[in-house]
């Protein structure tokens, strides 16, 4: 899950998963964002996307063991941990009845899904893992596209091995943010968030608005999803460089950004 100059630095990255929950709005792609209440990893009172590390539930082959990865990378428990993630800052659940091969969790399920078992999965009294078995569920990776890999530059003390997925949002479900991390939620076409960021209206980090700005390019679910599946995930560990005119980030053309830097307020 990570390489020898990530392993060999002072404070190793630890693997999480992010979430881009999207839908088809009237005007065109939505995607769901919250705000956090209280300082974490530096985000506090960020506008971002849900998510966060991999659990050891997310590794456990006797839950998982009868999976596959949608895609050749990342790892499977990077895309359980952003199922996982999706049911509990989101309370969106990606998965099926056993037996069948496509449609979606009836929303009226789904949404007792969260009344009955959200806060408990949330305190650890049951794992993602029971859940899924006791509702008689698989999960439908076929919602989930890997989008971006981004890695916390070295020497922070604080270091994040990040995948983004894009998930499109199941039928019928709408999204109810936990009330605990997060203090507000709501959908936007991600051109809006980006411009609110530009005008000094929110707060947004470089990895949520590079990404922002890449999904904005497609007018559709449909569309973002087949542009995440035909592009090369290229992993992004952005450099830090002090200028005249403050911090920036630079991070590698490949990587397919509108541009190669961006300006950070912090160092």
């Amino acid at each position: 899950m990570t390489d020898a100059a990530d392993l060999a630095d002072p404070n190793p990255s630890r693997p999480s998963a992010t979430i881009m929950l999207v839908r088809d709005g009237a005007a065109g792609i939505e995607i769901f964002m919250v705000v956090r209440d209280r300082p974490m990893d530096g985000a506090m009172g960020a506008v971002v996307f849900p998510g966060g590390k991999v659990d050891e539930e997310d590794r456990h082959p006797e839950n998982w063991g009868h999976l596959t990865a949608p895609q050749e990378s990342p790892e499977l428990p990077f895309w359980l941990a952003a199922m996982r993630e999706t049911f509990e800052e989101a309370g969106i659940v990606i998965a099926r009845p056993v037996g069948a091969t496509s449609g979606d969790l009836d929303p009226e399920r789904a949404r007792q899904m969260v009344v009955d078992h959200r806060d408990r999965l949330l305190d650890r009294k049951v794992t993602f893992a029971d859940i899924i078995r006791t509702e008689k569920l698989v999960p439908a990776l076929d919602h989930m596209v890997h989008f971006a890999h981004w890695q916390t530059p070295f020497g922070l003390p604080k270091r994040f091995n990040t995948h983004f997925f894009l998930v499109s949002a199941p039928a019928g479900q709408e999204p109810i943010h936990d009330g605990r991390e997060m203090v507000d939620c709501f959908w936007t076409p991600p051109g809006r968030i980006v411009a609110e960021a530009e005008s000094g209206q929110r707060t947004l980090v470089p990895a949520t608005r590079l990404n922002l700005e890449l999904l904005a390019e497609s007018h559709s679910v449909a569309e973002a999803m087949a542009k995440a599946r035909a592009r090369r995930v290229v992993m992004v560990r952005p450099t830090r460089v002090k200028t005249d005119a403050g911090w920036k980030v630079v991070i590698p053309a490949e990587a397919g950004y509108r541009t190669t830097e961006i300006a950070s307020s912090r160092p």
